[in-house]
């Protein structure tokens, strides 16, 4: 469905051998999902092995649907018939592709001013170098001049099966940064019979640990040679046992500015609606939802360092690993409780 995130954390083995367990790996979203499931080793025989294989396979077959109805890359996609027309005011949408819209909403409120899923044309504006075109008139990256009375220019209004989309003007949706985590979070939820699961959704990661039960995640160095940025070792500690983790970035989906301007990138800046000026190069959340994750490590790459620090400070971030421009690596202080 989205593009690959960048440097996204990749799962290494558990911290405890304490559980056996069955992985599938399968293309999905532009890159690749990764269920994983575990059980005590008294059930690892041929029968529980085949099962947990059944039980992966129709996970995958899932969210290939729920990727297949969102995905702007279709032409035959729920977003592309919401996409269809730009301008019209009110657009019938089915029930996964309403759940997401749901999703987004919440995202926008989650972090106000860096979330807007109605950049699609920007995006791909910024893509193809193209700041005359579909970018606002501007001499330069800054904030778009207030809209005085303004309201969020779209609004979902649920029905009992699906909804209806409701635009405040003229744009295409594009659902890149807030559906990968929601994916992530959905499959998980089809796993809760297992002690153990994860759900790696093209890199943002929604996991169930029981008691006992430790799984590491290596975040990746986005400069390249195999290297890593830290280690989480996560177990159950937090409520329901559930811990989202997503990482963002400049650093792949890149390409050359124009003369005299900074290198475009896929993340666009909502309020300048232009690829974020930024001094983070890489972003990795630690919340108890993927969804969530996702939307703040891309939040915090598009507000900076410093907004961004502020940002995680707020209740309900457990961790975050930023990579700075000039190489530094900081960490907030909780995500000591977390580093292997």
């Amino acid at each position: 469905m989205a593009t690959v995130a960048p440097a996204a954390p990749v799962p290494v083995q558990p911290a405890r051998p304490r559980l056996a367990g069955r992985t599938l790996t399968v293309p999905a979203m532009g890159g690749s999902l990764v269920l994983r499931v575990a059980h005590r080793p008294g059930a690892g025989d041929a029968g529980a092995r085949q099962a947990a294989g059944r039980d992966l396979a129709r996970v995958a077959r899932r969210v290939d649907r729920w990727a297949a109805r969102l995905t702007r890359y279709s032409g035959t996609s729920d977003l592309a018939a919401l996409n269809s027309d730009p301008a019209a005011a009110a657009v019938a949408v089915r029930p996964t592709l309403a759940a997401a819209l749901a999703w987004a909403e919440r995202a926008m409120d989650l972090c106000p001013g860096l979330v807007d899923v109605t950049l699609l044309d920007e995006r791909l504006a910024a893509e193809a170098g193209d700041p005359g075109g579909t970018w606002p008139a501007a001499t330069g990256p800054g904030p778009l001049p207030p809209d005085p009375g303004t309201r969020p220019r779209w609004h979902l209004v649920r029905q009992a099966r699906g909804g209806t989309a409701v635009r405040r003007g003229t744009f295409r949706f594009d659902l890149d940064g807030v559906a990968k985590g929601w994916i992530a979070d959905r499959a998980l939820a089809m796993l809760r019979a297992y002690p153990a699961a994860m759900a790696d959704a093209d890199g943002d990661i929604a996991l169930r640990l029981g008691d006992g039960v430790a799984w590491d995640i290596a975040i990746a160095d986005p400069r390249g040679d195999d290297g890593v940025l830290g280690v989480l070792r996560l177990d159950g500690r937090l409520p329901g046992g559930l811990v989202g983790v997503a990482t963002s970035g400049t650093s792949v989906h890149r390409w050359p500015g124009a003369a005299g301007e900074p290198p475009r990138h896929h993340l666009l800046d909502p309020r300048t609606r232009r690829p974020a000026i930024t001094d983070v190069i890489q972003a990795t959340v630690l919340m108890s939802t993927a969804r969530e994750a996702e939307v703040l490590a891309k939040a915090v790459v598009i507000a900076g360092s410093d907004a961004g620090m502020d940002l995680l400070g707020r209740p309900g971030v457990h961790g975050a690993v930023l990579l700075l421009e000039g190489g530094d690596v900081v960490a907030t202080p909780r995500t000591g409780e977390w580093l292997a």
